[in-house]
C-alpha cells in the first residue's frame, strides 16, 4: 500500500490518500473510517490494519482521485523533523576529495547528520529555481525513510518496526553557497535551504520486506537528465544501515510518526561527483527523474529565478 499528500484541483486544502489496486487514490479518512487530515496522524493505524485496509480498497466503491485531478505533494508535507544523513561512502569520498579533504574515521564510526530544512519540501512535478547567487544547481539522488512509530533510544535490532515506509528524495544543493559555507566550518546552510523534493509518494514498508535482510536493503536506483540516463546505484550501497540512521538519530531525541530521514546520495548520484558529465549544472528547462525501484519516479522542473536577489 501507498500513502500520499495530494492538492486536487482548484482546491486550497491538501488531501491526505492512500493507493487503491486500479491505480486511483481513496481518502484516508474514508478509507479508515477516522477522521485523519493527515499521514502522519494515521500512520500508527494503518501500519496495524494494513491487510484490512488493502482488502478494502480492493472493493471500495466510493469517491476516488485519478492522477490527473490533483497535483502531489510530498507524502509528508510538514514533518516535526528532518534529518540529512550522508550515508553513501562513494558519495562522501569523492565530494570531499573535490574539497581537498579525506573521509575522516569520525565518518566511519557513526552516521553523520544534519537537521535540513522541513519547511522547505516540495514534491513530484514541483518548479524549482537555483537560491540568489548560485550558479551550480545539483540534484542528489537519495532514500527517504519515513518514521512510523514514536521511539526514544531505538537499538539496531528494533529499528526496523518504526519504520513505516519509504520515498524518493531529490537532494537538491546548490554546490558554490554549499561549498562557501562548508569553508568556514559550518555545515551546508543556503547551500540546501531553499528546496528538497520528495515523493512522488510513501511506499510501506511491507512492500519491500522481501528486499530486506538482515540490516541490509536493496533496490536499484537512477538518475534521468532530459531524459538521459546519468547513473545507476543501490540502496545496498549504503555504508550505514538504515537501522544505524534510525537508531542514532534516536538518540537522546525523540522520534515521531512523519519524521523525515534522507540517506544523503548515492554514490554517482550528484552532477558534483560525475563532474556534471559533460552537461554542467543544473539550468532552466532541465527535467530531473529520480527513480528508486518500488518506490516510484520522483520529477523536477528546473525554472528560472523570478524575484530579485
Amino acid at each position: 500500500m501507498r500513502l500520499a499528500t495530494i492538492l486536487p484541483r482548484a482546491s486550497l486544502e491538501p488531501v491526505a490518500v492512500a493507493s487503491a489496486p486500479d491505480g486511483t487514490w481513496i481518502e484516508l479518512a474514508a478509507l479508515t473510517g477516522r477522521p485523519f487530515r493527515r499521514v502522519e496522524e494515521g500512520l500508527g493505524y494503518v501500519l496495524a490494519h494494513r491487510e484490512h485496509l488493502e482488502e478494502r480498497a480492493a472493493s471500495w466503491k466510493g469517491p476516488r482521485y485519478r492522477t490527473s485531478e490533483f497535483a502531489f505533494l510530498p507524502p509528508i508535507p510538514r514533518p516535526a523533523a528532518f534529518r540529512d544523513f550522508d550515508a553513501f561512502e562513494q558519495h562522501v569520498k569523492t565530494c570531499r576529495a573535490k574539497l581537498g579533504q579525506e573521509l575522516t574515521q569520525a565518518w566511519y564510526a557513526s552516521p553523520a547528520f544534519c537537521f535540513a530544512n522541513r519547511l522547505a519540501l516540495v514534491g513530484h512535478g514541483a518548479e524549482v529555481c537555483a537560491p540568489c547567487g548560485s550558479r551550480e544547481l545539483d540534484f542528489g539522488l537519495a532514500l527517504g525513510i519515513v518514521i512510523g512509530k514514536r521511539g526514544r533510544d531505538i537499538p539496531r535490532e528494533k529499528a526496523w518496526d518504526h519504520v513505516a515506509g519509504f520515498t524518493v528524495v531529490n537532494d537538491l544543493s546548490a554546490r558554490d553557497l554549499e561549498r562557501d559555507s562548508l569553508s568556514a566550518g559550518l555545515g551546508p546552510a543556503k547551500g540546501k535551504d531553499f528546496a528538497t523534493a520528495a515523493g512522488p509518494w510513501l511506499t510501506l514498508r511491507h512492500s519491500v520486506e522481501d528486499r530486506i535482510h538482515g540490516e541490509r536493503l536493496s533496490l536499484a536506483m537512477s538518475v534521468r537528465l532530459n531524459q538521459q540516463e546519468l547513473s545507476r546505484g543501490d540502496t545496498a550501497s549504503l555504508y550505514h544501515s538504515v537501522p544505524s540512521l534510525v537508531s542514532h538519530a534516536s538518540q537522546d531525541a525523540e522520534l515521531f510518526p512523519g519524521d523525515l530521514l534522507s540517506t544523503g546520495a548515492v554514490g554517482n548520484g550528484s552532477l558534483w561527483e560525475l563532474g556534471a558529465n559533460g552537461v554542467g549544472w543544473l539550468k532552466p528547462g532541465d527535467v530531473v527523474e529520480l527513480e528508486i525501484e518500488r518506490l516510484g519516479k520522483l520529477s523536477t522542473l528546473i525554472v528560472e529565478r523570478t524575484a530579485k536577489c
